[in-house]
This record gives C-alpha cells, sequence and structure tokens, in this order.
C-alpha cells in the first residue's frame, strides 16, 4: 500500500535519535507493555481490532454527511450497506469504516461512522487516499484518524505475518499528545504546549539491541518490523496499543506477549531528514 518510497514504507533503523525521545517514553510509559489492539473473536459483541473491506469497482456510490464537513473529502462513498464497522454495530467507540476499491487503489475511510438506515451514512469525518499517490491530506486536515493519515497502511495484518515479515511502519496510540504534529501527520488533538508529550507523526522504533529470540514467530515478525519500519504515532487512546485487523487466524495467547515489551525497549527518531517536500509522503 502506497508508492514503495512513501514514508510509511521507509526504514528507520539508521535514523537519528529524536532529542525529546526520553521525554516522549517517559510521557507514554517507559515502564507500560505493548498491548495488541486487534486478534480473533469478539470483545464487548465486536471483532477485535479495525477491520476493512475491499469492494469491486461497480460498487454503488452512497450519500454520507460529516460533522467535520470542512476537513472531510466529501461523498458520495462506495459504503456497501454491511461494511465492517470498527467495534461492530453496537459499538461507542472509534467507529471506524474502511473500504478498498479493488482495481482503483482507493482507500475511502470515515470516522464515528453510522447507517441512517436507508442505504445512506453519517460519519464524524471522512477521507480518501489514492494509494498509488505520495500526497498527503491538506495541512491542517484531519482525516478518519486524529493524526490525518490514512489508517489500513499502518495495520497489522495477519497475511503478512504469516508471510514472515511487515514492510510499513505501525499505527499506535498514546494517552498524552500535543498540540502539534510532525510529517507526515497533518492534524493534533491536543491543547497541551507541553514539550514532553510526542507530536501526533511522531515514529518510534525498537531499540536494535532488544532480544527477540524467545518470542514466538508471528511476535517475532512484528517486533523484527518495530526495529526497522518503527510505529507511527497516530491518535489520542490507550498508550502503547498497536493496531491491527481482526482475523480469526490470530492466536490470542500469542499476541499477548507484546505486553513483555516496553515503552522503554524503544526510542522516538528523527525522520525529518528523510522529507522531500512538506506536502509529500515521498522519502529519501
Amino acid at each position: 500500500m502506497l508508492p514503495a518510497n512513501n514514508i510509511w514504507n521507509a526504514r528507520v533503523d539508521t535514523a537519528p535519535v529524536h532529542p525529546r525521545s526520553a521525554d516522549y517514553i517517559a510521557t507514554i510509559g517507559a515502564t507500560r507493555g505493548l498491548k495488541a489492539d486487534f486478534g480473533s473473536g469478539l470483545w464487548d459483541g465486536g471483532p477485535i481490532g479495525i477491520p476493512f473491506v475491499i469492494v469491486p469497482s461497480t460498487q454503488a456510490l452512497v450519500p454520507i454527511t460529516f460533522d467535520y464537513a470542512d476537513e472531510s473529502d466529501p461523498g458520495p462513498y462506495p459504503i456497501p450497506p454491511d461494511a465492517p464497522i470498527e467495534g461492530g454495530p453496537d459499538s461507542t467507540g472509534d467507529r471506524h469504516v474502511l473500504v478498498l476499491v479493488q482495481g482503483q487503489c482507493k482507500l475511502y475511510e470515515t470516522w464515528s461512522t453510522y447507517p441512517n438506515g436507508d442505504g445512506t451514512w453519517r460519519a464524524g469525518s471522512g477521507a480518501l487516499f489514492n494509494l498509488t499517490s505520495n500526497a498527503l491530506r491538506p495541512d491542517g486536515w484531519t482525516s478518519a484518524d486524529a493524526a490525518g493519515l490514512p489508517l489500513l497502511p499502518g495495520l497489522v495484518r495477519y497475511d503478512e505475518v504469516a508471510a514472515g515479515a511487515i514492510r510499513h511502519a505501525i499505527r499506535f496510540t498514546a494517552q498524552l499528545t500535543r498540540k502539534a504534529y510532525v510529517w507526515p501527520a497533518r492534524h493534533y488533538a491536543s491543547s497541551s504546549t507541553d514539550p514532553a508529550r510526542p507530536p501526533m507523526g511522531q515514529r518510534f522504533r525498537l531499540k536494535a539491541s532488544f532480544d527477540t529470540s524467545g518470542f514466538a514467530t508471528p511476535v517475532r515478525v512484528m517486533l523484527d518490523a518495530f526495529k526497522t519500519h518503527g510505529l507511527i504515532l497516530a491518535d489520542n487512546g490507550s498508550n502503547w496499543y498497536v493496531s491491527g485487523v481482526p482475523d480469526a487466524r490470530w492466536d490470542n495467547d500469542v499476541l499477548r506477549a507484546l505486553a513483555q515489551v516496553h515503552g522503554a525497549d524503544f526510542e522516538a527518531v528523527d525522520v525529518s531528514g528523510m522529507m522531500v517536500d512538506p506536502n509529500s509522503g515521498q522519502a529519501r
């Protein structure tokens, strides 16, 4: 997903450590373990993780309205009537809906999404991404994510773990963020100017010295990706919650081993030197 030279797909294992790394780690939680915010089965009646649906290019476009229409890409959107909603149809959470159009490489994402019962939808905000392009959202705009970034390219998916490698950065959340954002993010969701808090879009990586040998293969694949491609702070939420796609093939007991990896095992990195253009996701 996204061009090969996009910052989401760039390795950061040689990027310099950010001068505020220790502060950011302390704010998110140096002793707190990671949590796979995805898995198999149900939690509170809904799937565990952020689902997505692939639709054909002939999928009907339907009207949709937004609470934050001034920062949303206008409808209609190709959302099928049975589109999976994060947390399930009765969820009171973020209720993301992610729709990928086959053959067009177009990704439609919405937040706080509700069906109207007549085939139309309403949502808090919505964004359209061309996955063949490095274009970013307009500066200052949100998306279906607080950082103004796409969700789907940053989710852990079962198929890539089973294939043995994740070659992109992974989305995660933190409770306390700053009223700031850094490339490639386009939006913040905080009123705090505390410099110890990380900005939206901040990249982190697992330290190269962290020993992954004792973990089961699926977890080791994720940890290797944390070292090479890192994590991107994309939204406010529980600390060190790593985002992924629900799948019946996940072993939840295996995923719980991520709790053995703590914030102190990470470092914040500075990717600003990889930026070619502030309005592009292209990386050097």
